[in-house]
């Protein structure tokens, strides 16, 4: 019970939490590059305030617009590899205007763990390893009769890190026309050298890939995205989610924008924590990880009570719901420096 006390905080998320008399590490979270605490970024987000206001609650379809909304999405379609883009409010929104729009393409197949904002009904529950699951779907597909498909997934599993090779998808047949839905949102900004997904995933002609992502997480920004060729964003700025529904700030589009060193900065200092991290750690079983990527998973389920008495904070919660087994997990981010980590180490 004694982490209950966390659940209600009146002060920001950072490398150290207050609480009373006791400060605490903390090695939860998902502000990979430490960019809600990052004082050179929290400067851009002002400007932007200064220059935008605080919000803008007309909607997209509205006729009197801002133009940094079509200025953003250009800037991050170029900047993540897509031929187009879209901003919206939350990554949940684009999940669900993206899923409602393109479901009626084809066959749609979920992979397994996908994240609840794509579900169109009930959660799918495949129960098996993504590798199995895509060895059984290449044959269904390639003996179906059936031309279209929507393939759902997530870009990677962040809670026990593995990140999704999608060469299978190489394996369809031509004569398959298939659309591939990829949640990258704890991806983006990150993996492949701070770009997104859509960089690791080959191209082929029957193959259309639409990436979707919250903005929330590595890059920092109360939004959401969705990337993808013209004509998909063309048709997904027609759906009544995107007319209807208010954009984000605009000072956190303007930030992120401006803010291209900041990610490259702290990405690397990120880089440097993970390896640091993760030489004190290699060979040990109880631990997984892989490289690159800052969530240390571990097995022990009465770790997180061991380190919370040496006054460290970790990512500790029932998965995948309230009856679940504890998920325990170290989550490193770019605002923790060597002392942090070395704290880290010596309570192991």
């Amino acid at each position: 019970m004694q982490e209950e006390i966390f659940k209600n905080l009146t002060i920001p998320l950072g490398p150290q939490i207050q609480f009373k008399d006791k400060t605490y590490l903390y090695f939860g979270g998902t502000a990979y590059l430490g960019i809600p605490q990052n004082e050179d970024f929290v400067k851009l987000y002002v400007e932007g305030i200064k220059k935008y206001g605080l919000n803008n609650g007309t909607s997209r379809g509205n006729n009197v617009q801002l133009g940094i909304y079509g200025d953003v999405e250009k800037f991050a379609a170029k900047k993540f590899g897509a031929e187009a883009a879209l901003i919206t409010s939350s990554g949940y929104l684009a999940a669900q205007l993206t899923i409602k729009t393109i479901s009626t393409f084809g066959e749609i197949k979920y992979a397994p763990a996908t994240h609840p904002a794509l579900w169109l009904k009930d959660d799918p529950k495949i129960d098996s390893s993504f590798s199995d699951w895509s060895i059984g779907l290449v044959n269904e597909i390639n003996e179906s009769e059936k031309t279209n498909w929507v393939i759902i997934s997530n870009s990677m599993n962040n809670l026990y890190p593995e990140i999704y090779d999608f060469s299978f998808l190489k394996r369809m047949s031509n004569e398959k026309q298939i659309i591939l839905l990829v949640d990258d949102s704890h991806g983006i900004g990150l993996n492949n050298n701070g770009l997104s997904a859509l960089s690791a995933i080959q191209y082929q002609e029957n193959l259309e890939v639409v990436l979707i992502a919250s903005m929330a997480k590595a890059l920092g920004v109360d939004a959401g995205i969705v990337l993808s060729s013209g004509k998909i964003i063309r048709k997904l700025k027609e759906s009544n989610e995107f007319l209807g529904a208010s954009p984000p700030s605009a000072a956190g589009l303007f930030a992120f924008m401006q803010g291209d060193e900041i990610y490259r900065k702290e990405l690397q200092k990120l880089k440097e924590n993970i390896f640091t991290l993760s030489e004190k750690l290699k060979g040990k079983d109880e631990w997984h990880f892989i490289e690159d990527f800052p969530v240390f998973f571990f097995k022990n389920a009465d770790i997180s009570k061991k380190l919370l008495t040496n006054n460290i904070l970790v990512s500790s919660f029932p998965y995948p719901d309230k009856d679940g087994p504890i998920v325990n997990r170290i989550v490193l981010s770019s605002w923790h420096d060597k002392s942090d980590i070395k704290k880290l180490i010596e309570s192991f």
